[in-house]
């Protein structure tokens, strides 16, 4: 107040010489008047001034906040779309944008865009300086009706949203002016996007066209050689075609056969509920009908085998289940009637299936009555001209010469061995130069010899032994002799009681096949014992034919292996875990489950390695640990796997093809490209099991006009 009053007080002195000049009294009184009237007087303006002063203070942080979100949002919108150029392109609309109205050309749109330096400017620019590309946005015809209107460009079809979904996903602190204040929207289609737009049109017509061209082409192909064809087509030749053959049979061919089947046994079951309620007359009928479709039918397979009363029989069949049906008809009673007779049904199934396994590896174990024949007329003969004392001095140096081809056959089979040593010398290039080493029984020791002696192959040397006369094949040096003595085999073996029969399934029956007791299936593993002068020699089987030269085989370099074989494993079948039990921790522990298997049959054996690795010293001792036949079952193939475990070369597969025994799928062209094939199984070429279409490779090969063939009744 008092920095006030000294204020007034100056311009109060300078106010005063001025009002004397007017003539205004000078008075004390009169100058404290005018005093306290100029105090007032300022009071007064200053609180104006002050008034106005917070009221533009107010006014300018009201708008200026609302004028700076507004402007950021047009900011944003320039910056993305800040190119306003014309777009030639864009003459369509969508259904939600209009044209302007040209009455609004005047109309100013105002709008914020930053500058180089970033700040803010305001412009303004008249509705009529717009291209007539520019739309309208109508809120009405949106999809979504939002209640905002905007200026949009035409879109790219081809564009990428991605400006829209970055601007759609800024954000402000004050949401809800952002939404309340929408500025114009616009969108921008370049040229150069336009450009590319255009060109993948033009790439995509001429594609279109390109492939009605390559399709008309391909059309007039198919048609001029179909054109072709029917001329070239010999439609001649008579008797060629006929609607009874069996590439012509109807798939119905049996329907008739199959229905009487399905009618028999309906009327079994319905004569069963028909006995149980005491029906008589009907369950006579019924088993009457029954009956007479069984003489129907017959042993017919096929319609056509049907006589000509069979459809009459269905009829009358079909009329019986229908009476039998409208009286005795009872959906549980069926059930279980169905059910009975399909577990009735099973049993027998299972029984024949049981029966037909033990007769074939019975029929397997047989020796067939014309082979027996054969061995004891050749027998007889033998001792009769008294060969026997011939051959006792007889040796020949062939037998021990390592620089010829030397195969060992170890077999009882007189038949079986001949066709082995024809095939063999017929397909030998050199047959002067092979030598067989036939190794038999007692038992079939003459019959051999006889049968070689008179009817020897030509050029070719063969040399029969007999087992027995290998005197250091004995128990204390064989593990097999060993064992076959010891009680719990023989039990295993021959005793009567025993689980032999059907019940004991199809493995125990087969390696309970006398032929894995014979000495001459281990005999393979004693090579260098038996021909200790020799250093390669070719183990062939008894069921194998011979269909090239096998000279080749001594060219083979096994890389310091002993057992050249062909490996018989494809994908995961015949593995080592087939064939050993990898349950037990000697096997799982020193073998892979995986390692591929091979195969006896033909086997190339370098016995100079086999002496130095000591092959029958290992074989000895896997033999004495599988005495009680934990390890593997009987036969001579798993200890040969474990015996040359990591020991075998793996020969090419065309050398020998092997299943001709039990497996009737067999590709023909590897059959008939193989060197050697093999009638592993139960189905041999000289048994009445054998397969027909595979008998011809092993029958060209017997001679069945030798005459002890047709003494013994030996034919095709």
């Amino acid at each position: 107040m008092k920095r006030q009053h000294v204020h007034v007080s100056k311009t109060a002195r300078l106010i005063v010489p001025i009002l004397r000049k007017f003539g205004f009294p000078q008075s004390p009184a009169s100058r404290s008047s005018i005093q306290m009237m100029m105090m007032m007087m300022l009071s007064r303006c200053f609180l104006s001034l002050l008034r106005a002063v917070l009221c533009l203070v107010l006014l300018n942080h009201v708008v200026g906040g609302v004028i700076f979100e507004s402007q950021a949002a047009v900011h944003r919108e320039l910056q993305a779309y800040r190119p306003l150029q014309d777009c030639p392109g864009c003459t369509t609309t969508t259904s939600a944008a209009l044209h302007y109205d040209p009455d609004l050309k005047d109309v100013n749109i105002v709008a914020t865009y930053s500058d180089h330096h970033g700040n803010l400017r305001l412009g303004t620019v008249k509705m009529g300086d717009l291209s007539s590309s520019w739309l309208f946005d109508n809120p009405l015809l949106r999809p979504n009706n939002k209640p905002t209107s905007q200026l949009e460009m035409p879109r790219d079809s081809f564009q990428n949203d991605s400006r829209m979904e970055e601007s759609a996903s800024y954000s402000t602190t004050n949401q809800s002016a952002e939404t309340d204040n929408q500025f114009p929207h616009v969108e921008f289609t370049s040229p150069a996007k336009l450009k590319r737009q255009s060109l993948r049109l033009e790439r995509r017509a001429q594609r279109t066209l390109e492939l009605i061209q390559q399709d008309q082409e391909t059309d007039n192909q198919m048609q001029e050689a179909a054109i072709h064809k029917s001329m070239t087509f010999e439609n001649s030749v008579v008797g060629k075609y006929s609607i009874w053959r069996r590439d012509y049979e109807s798939p119905n061919a049996d329907a008739i056969l199959r229905l009487m089947r399905d009618q028999i046994i309906m009327a079994k079951a319905y004569a069963h509920i028909a006995k149980s309620k005491n029906a008589t007359n009907l369950y006579a009928f019924l088993m009457q009908q029954s009956g007479e479709n069984q003489r129907v039918l017959g042993k017919a397979t096929s319609d056509a085998d049907l006589p000509s009363r069979a459809l009459e029989q269905a009829k009358a069949m079909g009329h019986a289940l229908s009476l039998a049906k409208d009286e005795l008809y009872d959906c549980h009673e069926l059930a279980k009637k169905f059910r009975a007779m399909l577990q009735s049904t099973e049993r027998n199934v299972d029984g024949l299936k049981k029966k037909g396994t033990f007769l074939i590896q019975l029929a397997a174990k047989t020796f067939p009555k014309p082979l027996h024949c054969l061995s004891l007329q050749l027998a007889a003969d033998y001792f009769l001209l008294g060969y026997n004392e011939e051959d006792a001095v007889k040796k020949n140096a062939k037998f021990e010469d390592p620089s010829l081809y030397h195969y060992a056959i170890f077999s009882d089979n007189v038949l079986a061995t001949s066709v082995v040593v024809n095939s063999t010398v017929l397909n030998a290039k050199e047959p002067e130069k092979h030598v067989f080493h036939i190794v038999t029984d007692k038992l079939n020791f003459a019959a051999m010899k006889m049968w070689f002696r008179v009817n020897a192959p030509a050029d070719a040397t063969i040399q029969v032994e007999n087992i027995n006369d290998f005197k250091w094949l004995n128990s204390s040096y064989c593990s097999v002799l060993r064992q076959l003595e010891s009680a719990r085999l023989k039990e295993y073996y021959f005793k009567a009681n025993q689980l032999s029969s059907i019940s004991a399934g199809a493995d125990n029956l087969k390696y309970r096949n006398p032929k894995y007791l014979s000495m001459l299936n281990h005999l393979r593993f004693y090579l260098p014992e038996v021909y200790p002068k020799l250093d390669k020699i070719l183990f062939l089987d008894d069921d194998i034919v011979v269909q090239k030269d096998l000279a080749p085989l001594w060219e083979v370099d096994m890389q310091g292996k002993v057992n050249g074989a062909v490996e018989t494993c494809k994908e995961s079948f015949h593995r080592f875990d087939k064939y050993l039990n990898f349950s037990n921790p000697k096997i799982s522990e020193n073998f892979d489950a995986g390692a591929c298997g091979w195969a006896f049959g033909m086997n190339m054996f370098d016995l100079r390695e086999w002496r130095k690795k000591n092959i029958t010293g290992i074989y000895h001792y896997w033999q004495d640990l599988n005495e009680d036949r934990t390890l593997w079952k009987l036969g001579s193939l798993p200890p040969g796997l474990i015996t040359f475990y990591n020991l075998t070369y793996a020969m090419e597969r065309s050398w020998h093809v092997l299943g001709l025994g039990y497996d009737p799928a067999l590709n023909q062209t590897a059959i008939e490209n193989a060197a050697v094939v093999h009638y592993n199984g139960n189905y041999k070429p000289w048994l009445g099991l054998a397969f027909a279409k595979y008998k011809p490779y092993w029958s060209k090969y017997v001679e069945y006009d030798n005459p002890y063939l047709r003494l013994c009744n030996i034919n095709e």
